[in-house]
């Protein structure tokens, strides 16, 4: 069962991805939102078909209150509101990779993969990857939310050697990543977040108001404009 779940796990996230890629261009959004809705649906019925699951009284509340917000959102947001609503709620999608980690860090005999400090090397590599896209995507998404919503300035913030400071810090990141897995200190774990979250918005300060527009959620700056 915890291979066929790894497997699920890995095809919803692959749908994730092409659900980005694809809703950053209107002639392929209605197929990106598909293969978003297909990718969800998988997640879900995963989840709630794990063994695992003590109680779905917790899942089914957040289904339902997940469900009414979305659909009251969805009936009353304006198109011109669009790009900063996916831009905030992507900044939440990130913020909840973040803290699934740490859950899975600090307590990791619920998930399976071991005791505290003697976590296995493939879930501690998954678990700081994860808390490297999460954290990266939560501060990038806030803030293409405050370019799109006109709270900061959307004019694009460049300074000399940008390029060469955004690689140096995603090569201590990387370092980190690497520290984190020899010896499972909660320092690094929290380091990488910080320091994840600073790269988030050095990625995304280069870039003005109407390209984020244009693909409104940081993975997708990620993929469409390098």
């Amino acid at each position: 069962m915890s291979n066929l779940s790894t497997v699920a796990y890995l095809v919803s996230s692959v749908l994730f991805i092409m659900s980005l890629r694809g809703l950053s261009h209107p002639t392929t959004a209605r197929r990106g939102n598909f293969y978003g809705i297909i990718g969800m649906t998988i997640a879900i019925v995963t989840t709630v078909a794990n063994p695992g699951v003590l109680s779905y009284k917790e899942i089914g509340i957040a289904f339902v209150t997940g469900g009414l917000i979305g659909s009251i959102i969805a009936t009353r947001i304006q198109m011109t509101s669009l790009p900063q609503l996916v831009a905030a709620f992507h900044s939440l999608v990130g913020i909840a990779a973040v803290f699934v980690a740490a859950a899975a860090f600090y307590d990791p005999a619920s998930f399976g993969i071991g005791n505290f400090g003697s976590i296995g090397t493939s879930s501690l590599v998954e678990m700081s990857i994860g808390t490297f896209i999460g954290a990266i995507t939560f501060s990038g998404s806030i803030l293409a939310f405050g370019k799109l919503q006109g709270t900061i300035s959307g004019k694009p913030i460049v300074f000399k050697f940008q390029h060469t400071i955004n690689a140096l810090i995603f090569l201590f990141i990387v370092a980190l990543i690497a520290m984190f897995v020899i010896n499972q200190s909660p320092t690094i774990f929290w380091s990488i977040v910080i320091v994840s979250i600073i790269l988030g918005l050095l990625v995304v300060i280069p870039i003005g108001g109407f390209s984020c527009a244009m693909s409104p959620t940081f993975l997708n700056i990620l993929v469409v404009d390098p």
